[in-house]
């Protein structure tokens, strides 16, 4: 079995590098507390919490990488134990979950950049250091492929900034001053969300024990409690998070649910007519019921609830998502305009090639529109086919082929550096089931 250069996110087969994009379980399927296999690499706040995601794991196997440095790792060659070839990598923020980064990589292959999970918002300060940061490292190189998370690369899906639908969270919340407040998330992620909250409402908010350790890593202290009798506002795994739960609870007090998710996590919206957020546009309410320090100012929603849905009368789906709009993914491409885009999410019902939607962006395709009509339709095909095999130019010899052909083996979760020839996964980076709403 030939043993490649370097995996990301996958972890079968055989590398000499292995690289982590975030802790999610979607990218950690083959990962486990006896891992042997050779280094990880990840940044500093995935090692961070990695050992509460796998007690007993061998933490001299994890190298930390900062994000925006340049890394440089010696790789020895597979076509010769005698010669080495030097790795360079950067993490960048994907603005996804905590640790989550990119990876920019350089070497004798050429340049990738594998997003894995991110959110490409251009709202924030945060998103700005990213953009700057991810165009610094460019410079002049050309990204050969784009590992793209083409979780929603669908022109269907198109929602607002995580800044805004947190604002929405809160209406929802203080237009309803005598429920509990049930909001479902994941073992990592939306953490901004549940801070907002706190912020805003001066309260405390309720997470499940495991969920109050990873806070506490994380550097929450004094905002999160497993008292029930502290806050009316809970945050419970959302694989308990259902129309049953929501029932149950409203059996002994009157509870609302919370889903924030990019996709609807149900597909049977309210029947017999409801209008959405009725009472919230029309009614009055008392911010102060949900204020810790007991304030009596009094605030009205802001109306801005375009965005949010009711699929059931104790639930609400908005959306807020840590995984990139389409808008986004299209002016990301557009930023990096690399030569060829793959993606790596094709198990989700709404997936859609990359390069259907932004291949005219690609400098493949680009290139392609000087030459004649019969060798232009020649080369969109041959790109086209790029699930078969690719080989490509790029780097410091821009321009020129390379006498070695680097291919990308793509399997799994995740994507797999050999020289020998370049495979299309069937299932590639993060993989999400059915019964698994992205988030």
């Amino acid at each position: 079995m030939e043993k490649g250069l370097i995996s990301v996110d996958r972890w079968t087969g055989h590398s000499q590098a292995y690289f982590l994009t975030h802790l999610h379980s979607d990218h950690t399927q083959g990962l486990s507390c006896s891992w042997a296999k050779g280094p990880i690499f990840c940044s500093r706040l995935t090692a961070k919490l990695f050992p509460f995601k796998f007690p007993g794991f061998n933490l001299s196997l994890l190298r930390l990488l900062a994000v925006g440095t340049w890394h440089s790792i010696s790789l020895v060659s597979p076509s010769s134990a005698s010669s080495s070839s030097t790795l360079q990598v950067m993490p960048i923020d994907a603005h996804h979950c905590p640790g989550a980064v990119m990876f920019l990589f350089r070497g004798e292959f050429g340049c990738l950049l594998y997003t894995g999970d991110f959110r490409w918002e251009t709202t924030s300060k945060r998103a700005e250091i990213g953009r700057t940061m991810l165009l610094d490292a460019l410079k002049d190189d050309v990204v050969d492929i784009l590992y793209l998370d083409n979780t929603y690369c669908n022109p269907s899906y198109a929602f607002p900034s995580r800044a805004i639908v947190a604002q929405q969270v809160i209406d929802i919340i203080v237009s309803h001053p005598e429920h509990d407040i049930i909001i479902g998330i994941d073992s990592l992620g939306k953490e901004d969300l549940l801070l907002h909250i706190s912020h805003e409402l001066k309260i405390k908010i309720w997470v499940w024990p495991e969920r109050l350790q990873t806070m506490h890593l994380l550097g929450f202290h004094d905002i999160f409690t497993t008292k029930t009798s502290l806050t009316g506002v809970r945050a419970v795994p959302r694989y308990s998070f259902s129309v049953e739960t929501l029932e149950g609870l409203n059996t002994m007090h009157p509870t609302i649910g919370i889903m924030p998710s990019g996709l609807p996590w149900v597909v049977r919206p309210l029947e017999n007519g409801d209008k959405l957020f009725g009472s919230l546009l029309t009614s009055r309410y008392n911010r102060s019921k949900w204020s810790g320090n007991g304030g009596n100012h009094t605030e009205k929603p802001n109306g801005n609830l375009g965005s949010v849905e009711k699929f059931h009368k104790y639930i609400f789906s908005v959306p807020y998502s840590d995984h990139s709009c389409f808008a986004e993914i299209e002016d990301f491409v557009k930023l990096v305009q690399p030569t060829n885009i793959k993606g790596i999410v094709s198990s989700s019902s709404c997936y859609v090639d990359p390069l259907y939607y932004f291949g005219r962006l690609c400098g493949a395709y680009q290139s392609a529109q000087s030459l004649p009509h019969n060798k232009r339709k020649e080369r969109v095909e041959r790109v086209l086919a790029v699930n078969n095999k690719t080989t490509f130019r790029c780097g410091a010899s821009a321009g020129l082929e390379r006498k070695r052909a680097m291919t990308v083996k793509v399997k799994s979760s995740g994507i797999h550096v050999s020289r020998m020839s370049a495979l299309r996964r069937k299932k590639r980076g993060a993989k999400i089931e059915e019964n698994d709403c992205p988030n």
